[in-house]
């Protein structure tokens, strides 16, 4: 039997890190994961990869000893923190954004990639979920019927903040109920039953960053060589919604002709990347695309007042999408 790879996954217990965990476990037997903890007090902590019992352990140079792949899923600055010890040997995978400013790495994600870049670059940062899905969908309209124009609201789910804004999502749903005080550590005003432009001025994070960095993941997977290439940049907005997660986006697109229904569903199916749900299908909702791949199209309607311009719903799984992305990455380096 041939011997395993071995493979860091540093932020084993956050929402990325438990997904990474799941998709390996069950589709990488070649692969062998040693976890590690982003946060100093998880260290020592006993839990389970696949069926077998395994530990965390701690952030140190040892830990990644003799890895060559690295999944970076815990925070931006765990992982600056571990890329203190990369010497050239490893590849590394980010998933945190906290490499991006660094030079020479390379944004990623290949559902998007025609082709495996090839590349002396050993830390890759994967791009933002909602760019990844808007770049798929972008891209196989654009190689069907040419895009004049388009504009997107993303609706951003509370995991993009990781198990601390799920868990504030859901006290200030029960609390709102109960007539309690609201925590607001992560968003720094109401966001349950509520929809939000901007957070508050003391949340850690800003929306405004979100949705730069969405524009400047967006921009880079547009310009990728192949299918769909040159399709036009989108005007952006991006709203908190208070979902605990998936990305959904209504996309208002202007087509240089008008294509028809039968020629966008037709450009929009028959692919594994997208699922296609056409007229006579419910539209696609977080909910239900909850742990599928890809990305899920619907809603499929004319702008009654602009003869070559279409609405769409697009859903996606933002956890899901950035793991499966970070694991085709991975299959491609080793």
């Amino acid at each position: 039997m041939a011997k395993r790879a071995a493979a860091v996954l540093i932020g084993s217990e956050t929402l990325l890190g438990r997904e990474i965990r799941d998709i390996i476990a069950t589709c990488a037997s070649e692969l062998e994961l040693r976890l590690v903890a982003a946060d100093e007090e998880l260290a020592g902590a006993w839990t389970r990869q696949g069926d077998e019992p395994a530990i965390v352990k701690r952030l140190e140079p040892g830990s990644v000893a003799g890895a060559r792949i690295v999944f970076l899923a815990g925070s931006g600055e765990s992982s600056r923190r571990a890329l203190e010890f990369a010497d050239g040997s490893i590849a590394w995978i980010d998933l945190t954004y906290g490499a991006e400013e660094w030079p020479d790495v390379r944004l990623r994600a290949p559902v998007v990639e025609s082709e495996p870049e090839a590349s002396g670059c050993t830390v890759h940062v994967i791009a933002h979920p909602a760019a990844i899905a808007l770049a798929l969908f972008l891209r196989r309209l654009q190689a069907q019927d040419p895009i004049r124009r388009s504009v997107i609201q993303i609706f951003a789910p509370a995991s993009e903040q990781g198990q601390a804004g799920v868990e504030e999502l859901q006290q200030q749903t029960v609390n709102l109920l109960s007539f309690k005080k609201l925590p607001h550590a992560v968003f720094d005003t109401q966001l349950g039953f509520n929809l939000l432009a901007r957070y508050g001025q003391e949340a850690p994070q800003s929306l405004e960053v979100s949705e730069l960095r969405i524009e400047r993941h967006l921009a880079t997977l547009l310009a990728l060589p192949g299918e769909g290439e040159g399709a036009p940049m989108p005007s952006l907005r991006l709203i908190q919604a208070p979902v605990f997660h998936g990305y959904s986006s209504s996309a208002w697109v202007e087509f240089e002709s008008d294509p028809g229904i039968e020629a966008l569903e037709s450009s929009l199916g028959g692919t594994g990347a997208i699922e296609l749900r056409g007229s006579e299908l419910e539209p696609p909702t977080n909910v239900g695309q909850a742990g599928q791949s890809g990305i899920a199209v619907g809603g499929i309607v004319p702008d009654r007042n602009h003869p070559a311009a279409w609405w769409f719903w697009t859903v996606a799984d933002n956890l899901r999408l950035m793991a499966e992305n970070a694991f085709a990455l991975a299959k491609q380096l080793l």
